[in-house]
């Protein structure tokens, strides 16, 4: 049975871990979910690096929403490095999920924003342990997590090979 492990923060003003959970379980089967909730992004390398060495998992989605300053920023981009690192020291996929607040214009669009995109990047973590040819179909498709689609430049070869 694969493993799929879930780390979310508190920082989040949504709760991802669950949206993730619920696509996943909408998704297919065939797995066990672990989930861990540490404070904040610069958390999500070392559990998500826990969750494969512990808890046996194959693949991990990291889900985290920084701020909007500039400080947090740069935690985001830290905590990017360090999800970076933990993918090559542990040969294992990580799908960083960040959703960052100045990404949407209102509370409202945040809130859409981010179910979006931990719900597409669910189905993204499923395909990779799963179904890695529906990804390879998309290869080239402009596909975006959370806001429209940027589509296939023109005369570009979407043919899947």
């Amino acid at each position: 049975m694969r493993r799929i492990g879930i780390v979310d923060t508190t920082f989040s003003r949504v709760n991802m871990g669950s949206i993730a959970i619920d696509e996943l379980k909408s998704t297919g089967t065939g797995y066990i979910i672990e989930r861990s909730t540490v404070p904040g992004v610069k958390d999500l390398p070392v559990a998500c690096k826990k969750m494969m060495e512990e808890k046996d998992c194959d693949i991990v989605m990291a889900l985290g929403m920084p701020g909007p300053k500039d400080i947090d920023k740069v935690c985001a981009h830290e905590a990017s490095t360090g999800l970076i690192a933990v993918q090559i020291k542990t040969n294992k996929h990580i799908i960083e999920v960040f959703v960052h607040m100045d990404e949407a214009k209102d509370e409202k669009e945040l809130a859409w924003l981010t179910e979006r995109r931990v719900r597409e990047h669910a189905v993204n973590t499923y395909d990779l342990l799963f179904r890695p040819e529906r990804l390879v179909k998309q290869a080239g498709t402009g596909q975006r997590q959370g806001f429209e689609d940027t589509g296939a430049v023109d005369g570009g070869n979407t043919g899947g090979h």
